[in-house]
């Protein structure tokens, strides 16, 4: 099943054929899609929490699908709530995960969400596992959520607990996407990136203050000043590899990276990656070589960073939300006939 082909299946929107404009057409232009949904509240073993937003029947045997997002987003990012309405039309259910202090209120412990946190995702799949024994999981990944989950994937080969899942507009090689948002036009993500994280770390700050968390505040003071981080090395150097644990950037890249992973995934797995994504060189994508058999590759020439936008611009459709649960559908019905 394993390919690198480029497939036809999506035609960007008259207009929208920029790279750039795909990837801000879901967070600047596309209206909200507002959801009934249920707030629930996972405690790990370290102490602190995770929050999951639920939407879709109860029915404890529908499958479920395990939405994961991306690097400063939450269970509110356009392409979550898509997905999720897309799954409720099919007649399954869905949970989608924020990772920690990520829900709209900081995390207990100075350690952050990182792109390497396959542990958290591993709690989370025990947790769904024991609350709906009976029900069918599936995943998917969006950015740095489908990094963690390919690197889940890898880790845990024929034991990930997952039917199916599936991965979009990833950054394999973390280092060399560090690089790639560092050049022209991307620059304005990576600024918008380093605002959003240095943010994250006061609003912990804030927290361990008014609560009088004092070893905390002294972890991240340790960090030093969080003033002129203008680039993911800086970032990932001073402050995401002291708080969980790598040596430095470099440690961090290379131990979180999802493509040294790819080849031991044994689960049923779908990668969605566009060859103009602003985030990611072409030459971090993975070979042919370096998939297992379990897993498809579509790559599309254009889409931007977890955008695919088609349609038109006044009657937008979109390809993630097509694609991604036709394909769970069809992974499932095979299943469920074998």
């Amino acid at each position: 099943m394993s390919s690198r082909a480029d497939l036809p299946g999506f035609t960007p929107a008259f207009g929208l054929g920029n790279p750039h404009l795909q990837t801000l057409w879901g967070p600047l232009w596309r209206p909200t899609t507002h959801l009934e949904r249920r707030r629930e509240r996972v405690w790990l073993e370290d102490g602190d929490f995770l929050d999951m937003d639920w939407h879709g029947p109860h029915d404890a045997t529908v499958p479920v699908v395990l939405v994961l997002h991306g690097l400063t987003g939450s269970s509110n990012s356009p392409y979550v709530a898509g997905l999720q309405h897309a799954m409720e039309k099919r007649g399954w259910a869905s949970v989608a995960l924020n990772w920690r202090g990520c829900s709209g209120e900081p995390n207990l412990l100075p350690r952050s969400y990182h792109s390497g946190a396959s542990e958290d995702l591993a709690a989370v799949i025990d947790h769904l596992r024991k609350a709906r024994p009976l029900a069918p999981l599936y995943a998917v990944g969006y950015s740095l959520g489908g990094n963690i989950l390919l690197k889940h994937l890898g880790e845990t080969g024929l034991d990930s607990h997952l039917q199916g899942a599936a991965a979009v507009s990833v950054p394999f090689r973390l280092d060399e996407c560090a690089d790639r948002i560092g050049l022209g036009f991307s620059k304005v993500y990576q600024r918008h990136f380093m605002r959003e994280m240095v943010g994250y770390i006061k609003d912990k700050q804030r927290r361990f203050q008014h609560e009088g968390l004092n070893d905390g505040l002294a972890e991240l003071a340790a960090l030093g000043s969080l003033k002129d981080m203008r680039t993911f090395w800086d970032f990932d150097g001073r402050v995401t590899a002291p708080l969980n644990g790598f040596v430095d950037a470099h440690d961090y890249y290379r131990r979180a990276s999802s493509r040294y992973f790819l080849g031991a995934i044994r689960t049923p797995t779908l990668l969605i990656q566009s060859l103009d994504d602003p985030f990611v060189f072409k030459h971090s994508l993975p070979e042919a070589s370096e998939l297992s058999s379990s897993t498809e590759f579509d790559l599309q020439r254009k889409g931007g960073h977890v955008g695919f936008v088609g349609g038109t611009i006044r009657k937008p459709t979109y390809y993630l939300e097509q694609r991604i649960p036709a394909w769970l559908t069809d992974i499932h019905g095979a299943q469920t006939h074998r």
